[in-house]
């Protein structure tokens, strides 16, 4: 069988794509991406071909606000995040994904749920495809500005447009029962998958890492996207006052921007998170949906330090499972963080709780798993015959 991903050409709506793609391979099928042509390097890393399709998301804000006269990074509108990922990438990427899945032939289609090329190339194409919810339910309003954009594109093409956003016949669904927005999953056939912390590819070299000193091992993870303010440091120099050992990512900031004392954390451009997660106690982070995932897999506990509303609500049911403590925007200051890890740290009740959201995470059904029952699904219905 030939299976097709898709993503924004972003690295969060990447990897949790990694474990389902890398399983199908293993069973035998081959297995593609459609993206921009920024992703090539991380894309072919893991020994998939890439089919370039499509501008980076800078170009797609910057027409955003050539369109509307709107920065979405000032102003994150539900209307604005409905142009911009069901609207104006799709304008400027569907006529290459269409020549390339065309081209590429596949059996399948399998796009993240901001991906609104792959679906829209699958119905033109008449493909079975599959959405993988890489975050919780997105909001109502959320959902709707989307279906909207969405709409125009398909009608524009002669194509009913989809009742519902996500669109496709299966939903792969990432997040745990424990995190999920109650009610807002599309009507689409529902299958769990097991989310994994991001690992390297099968024969990488594991990094060096600093010996333990006996101390809680803290990992902090913060954002450090491009024109995102860094709270990093100042974040650091004040965990860095509790009888802890640290280790962050840095996104490839250099290590004197944060003024710390040599030595005193263990810092990283970047690491997989299956290996910044080793030996750890707790973890800080900023609610991406990615890193909350592999943090509940491991079953730490975590002080989760919010930047937009929805990882402010991701954060929050964080805190309503028991796993931890969820600082809302505007009360995150670095002391205010060093109290709540303190506290972490001190009351086992949150580590047992993150335990349970461990054991739920590993109930739901592995990528290997999943792959055998999609493919399973996609022959039985005879859609591979009618494409060959």
């Amino acid at each position: 069988m030939r299976v097709l991903f898709f993503n924004n050409p972003i690295n969060g709506h990447f990897l949790p794509l990694l474990p389902l793609a890398r399983a199908l391979r293993k069973r035998g099928h081959s297995v593609a991406f459609v993206s921009a042509a920024g992703m090539a390097a991380a894309v072919e890393a893991e020994g998939f071909e890439l089919i370039a399709a499509g501008p980076t998301a800078g170009v797609v804000i910057d027409e955003l606000a050539r369109r509307t006269g709107t920065n979405i990074l000032v102003s994150r509108t539900p209307e604005l995040v409905g142009e911009f990922f069901a609207g104006v990438r799709v304008d400027l990427a569907v006529d290459e994904a269409l020549a390339g899945s065309r081209a590429w032939r596949p059996d399948l289609v399998v796009s993240e749920h901001l991906d609104f090329v792959g679906p829209l190339v699958a119905a033109m194409i008449e493909l079975p495809s599959a959405v993988v919810a890489i975050d919780p339910a997105l909001e109502p309003e959320s959902l709707a500005a989307l279906a909207v954009a969405a709409r125009s594109r398909y009608l524009s093409r002669g194509l009913a447009a989809p009742d519902h956003v996500p669109s496709g016949r299966w939903l792969l669904d990432l997040c745990p029962p424990s995190l999920q927005r109650g009610g807002a999953l599309p009507p689409l056939d529902h299958i769990a998958l097991r989310p994994e912390p991001h690992q390297a590819p099968d024969g990488t070299p594991r990094a060096a890492r600093v010996p333990g000193t006996g101390r809680p091992r803290v990992l902090v993870s913060l954002s450090t996207a491009p024109g995102a303010p860094s709270a990093l440091g100042p974040v650091l120099r004040s965990l860095s006052a509790l009888d802890v050992d640290l280790v962050a990512a840095t996104g490839g900031r250099p290590a004197e921007e944060f003024g710390l004392e040599p030595g005193r954390v263990e810092l990283f451009s970047f690491l997989p998170a299956a290996e910044l997660l080793d030996g750890v106690t707790a973890v800080v982070h900023h609610g991406g949906s990615g890193t909350t995932f592999g943090t509940a897999a491991r079953g730490l506990p975590a002080v989760v330090v919010p930047g937009t509303e929805g990882q402010e609500r991701q954060a929050k049911r964080v805190e309503a499972a028991g796993a931890g403590l969820a600082l809302p925007i505007g009360e995150q200051e670095p002391s205010a963080v060093a109290a709540a890890l303190a506290r972490l740290l001190t009351e086992p009740a949150f580590t047992v709780a993150a335990q349970r959201l461990s054991d739920e995470i590993a109930a739901m059904p592995s990528a290997s798993e999943v792959a055998e029952r999609l493919t399973a699904y996609v022959s039985e219905s005879g859609a591979v015959a009618s494409q060959r």
